[in-house]
């Protein structure tokens, strides 16, 4: 497992972490059953704190991408993927809305926005 961090993005360590890791998830890199690293070695492996590392899978096993078994770890879940895709948009919908937030208190019209969202998709 490869996760990649910006300690300099303003996102909390712990949401890059879920960000990765589902991101692998959904793009089916990690299979279902597959065996987390533990949260002691995922914290080393990142120089993150165990608390930011156990943060990030506490958080994956309540969105039901992953499961924890006591004494054994975390693991993969088995994917659902009408839940996933729902976990995607309803984040998007969020993204989005935070957006819209910005642009409006900076006098950006919503015509603009959608401009600007087709020309960052490159369409």
């Amino acid at each position: 497992m490869h996760v990649i961090l910006n300690f300099e993005s303003g996102v909390p360590i712990y949401e890059q972490i879920e960000d990765e890791i589902r991101g692998q998830i959904l793009a089916g890199k990690l299979k279902e059953g597959e065996l987390l690293p533990s949260i002691r070695q995922l914290a080393k492996e990142l120089k993150v704190g165990v608390i930011t590392a156990k943060r990030a899978y506490d958080d994956l096993c309540a969105e039901k991408f992953c499961y924890s078994v006591q004494g054994k770890g975390v693991y993969v879940a088995k994917s659902d993927k009408c839940a996933a895709q729902n976990f995607v948009e309803n984040e998007l919908r969020s993204r989005l809305k935070a957006v819209a937030g910005f642009a409006e208190k900076n006098s950006v019209s919503g015509n603009r926005l959608v401009e600007l969202l087709k020309e960052t998709l490159g369409k």
